[in-house]
């Protein structure tokens, strides 16, 4: 029973990282009641809320004007964390929020797992050439999201604020002037500069098609991972290939010289939508590079790790 609960600890630990601003719809109505959720785990799922006092910065930007958000203006349901608001006059809207730094430690084995599966792999990497695996860590981290939105029609240049955090990304252009089959490109900055040759993944979450309008129920829904590089002046670019939900996440992961601590890494993520309407052009789409996990959408991750979890623990029982 004992090994069972390592297993689960473990399962929690590597499963519940990133960190995500999200809507149900991004495209909103002006002087209307709205919900961001904070989502702390995946994309798809958010496995426990963010204490208030864990938040150092939460802004939002509208027609030039950057609001602070008291911390007791958010409330929790199933685990996300939420702000209620009210949008204002029609325009391009930023939101974002940004955590205290929190130390954990965790054994060699624990830290190795966790740089590969959440894919910080430079360092993974490092550790290897070094012969560094068997060292155990202590990385203070930090998380730093943000999300852009459209009010009514009217297009503003808030999209490319920059809030001033560790580390985020900056769009080119405005993400809802985005049709299928454009480019748009991103810099990403820390601390001001831009963070060349850096591991970015983009991420979409598609809507459900259907290529049949007499059985709606056959619709089918594209999500894909994929992993690019920041060039030498910290920019990416990304292909729009399909309508949905888009997000950019990445883990800037260093060695500290503070004592106490072994690393310190700090975490970005951008949200945005492109296109209010479900549209599938002829053919499937994917993104330029091969996408992680094969195309296997992330819910898929959590129902073969429970499996894993609950085929283990019938295992050891056969042991005693």
């Amino acid at each position: 029973m004992k090994k069972l609960l390592y297993l689960l600890i473990a399962f929690v630990l590597f499963s519940s990282h990133d960190m995500f601003l999200k809507l149900d719809t991004y495209f909103l109505q002006p002087n209307s009641a709205t919900t961001i959720q904070l989502f702390n785990g995946t994309f798809d799922s958010s496995e426990n809320i963010i204490a208030r006092n864990r938040m150092v910065d939460v802004s939002l930007v509208v027609n030039g004007n950057r609001i602070q958000v008291d911390t007791t203006q958010w409330r929790e349901s199933d685990g996300i964390t939420m702000l209620d608001f009210k949008t204002g006059d029609e325009g391009t809207g930023v939101a974002g929020v940004s955590t205290r730094p929190r130390n954990l430690a965790m054994t060699a084995k624990d830290f190795n797992e966790y740089l590969e599966h959440d894919g910080v792999l430079d360092m993974l990497d490092w550790r290897k050439q070094h012969h560094t695996l068997d060292q155990d860590a202590v990385e203070k981290y930090s998380k730093h999201v943000k999300t852009i939105f459209q009010v009514g029609d009217r297009k503003t240049g808030d999209w490319q604020t920059t809030l001033g955090y560790p580390i985020e990304f900056i769009p080119f252009s405005n993400p809802y002037d985005l049709e299928l089959g454009d480019t748009i490109h991103f810099e990403l900055l820390w601390q001001g500069e831009p963070l060349a040759n850096q591991i970015v993944y983009v991420g979409l979450q598609g809507r459900a098609h259907s290529h049949d309008p007499d059985h709606p129920e056959e619709a089918h829904q594209h999500s894909f991972v994929t992993s690019v590089r920041t060039n030498a002046y910290g920019l990416l670019s990304v292909v729009i290939t399909e309508d949905g939900f888009w997000y950019l996440r990445t883990i800037y992961l260093t060695e500290s010289e503070e004592a106490g601590l072994t690393h310190e890494s700090n975490w970005a993520t951008l949200t945005f939508e492109v296109g209010r309407e479900s549209s599938h052009a002829d053919g499937d789409h994917h993104a330029g590079e091969q996408p992680l996990g094969s195309n296997i959408p992330e819910y898929a991750y959590w129902i073969a790790s429970l499996a894993l979890i609950v085929g283990l623990f019938f295992y050891f029982n056969r042991q005693h």
